[in-house]
């Protein structure tokens, strides 16, 4: 029960019993998941459950949007393949915030974040910046940058930075959290792991500090199911392990 409730209060309180029992097997703790499930019960700890997903973006259809190169296909090969963008909403005892993620679909890697009081243009660029900075893609590493129709995803000055930058634009022909549904995916998770549990947030200040913590432990430590139950930092250095002794092998 100690090693149970470590692991729980370790991962922001949001693990249910099969992530807790996935990161006890990675720390050589042998336990059968039955008795993690019926543990946690006794011990009243209960994993993060998502809600419905609400959105934010508002569709300008006077303004021409590029291609849908993605066509709801969110699979990538390598980092800095595709990145897709999306942003979602918090209340405040100040207002209204929105927060913008920036993911790289290869390992559902948070390359980019921003929180605003404003749905604009600037809002969604900065995090875009935050990405590029982080990431330095090369201009012939063939990135797509795909989002839905929102006016910011497809005003000028966006697509005029990642054209400056390299990237191919690419926004959902549909209109539908289909056509985004990555994204859409982490904001649920967002939500769910840290807005709601935590909530009511008074400051736009304390927001800022809790999503960094949460991006930091979503990138680091959270076990993604998709990924093998591995979080997404150890799943690209895997893949650069992989790429690097393949190269040694060819030379």
């Amino acid at each position: 029960m100690p090693e149970i409730e470590r692991i729980w209060q370790a991962n922001l309180q949001v693990y249910g019993a099969d992530k807790v029992w996935k990161q006890m097997n990675r720390e050589a703790v042998p336990v059968a998941r039955c008795t993690v499930e019926r543990l946690m019960r006794r011990l009243r700890l209960q994993g993060a459950r998502r809600g419905k997903a609400v959105r934010t973006t508002v569709p300008d259809r006077s303004v021409p949007c590029p291609l849908d190169r993605v066509n709801r296909q969110f699979v990538a090969e390598r980092p800095n393949q595709l990145w897709v963008s999306d942003f979602t909403y918090v209340s405040t005892w100040q207002g209204w915030l929105y927060v913008a993620f920036v993911i790289d679909v290869f390992a559902k890697y948070i390359v980019g974040w921003r929180v605003s009081n404003t749905m604009t243009t600037d809002f969604v660029l900065d995090a875009l910046e935050q990405a590029l900075y982080a990431r330095q893609p090369e201009r012939d590493a063939a990135l797509i940058h795909h989002s839905d129709r929102g006016s910011q995803y497809v005003s000028i000055r966006y697509t005029e930075r990642l054209g400056e930058a390299g990237i191919e634009p690419s926004v959902g022909s549909k209109g539908d959290s289909y056509d985004n549904a990555l994204a859409e995916t982490i904001n649920g998770l967002y939500k769910a792991e840290l807005i709601h549990r935590r909530a009511p947030w008074k400051t736009k200040e304390s927001v800022e500090l809790a999503t960094l913590e949460w991006v930091s432990w979503f990138n680091n430590q959270r076990l993604m199911e998709s990924l093998g139950y591995i979080p997404p930092a150890e799943a690209e250095a895997n893949y650069y392990r992989q790429h690097e002794r393949q190269a040694a092998i060819a030379a």
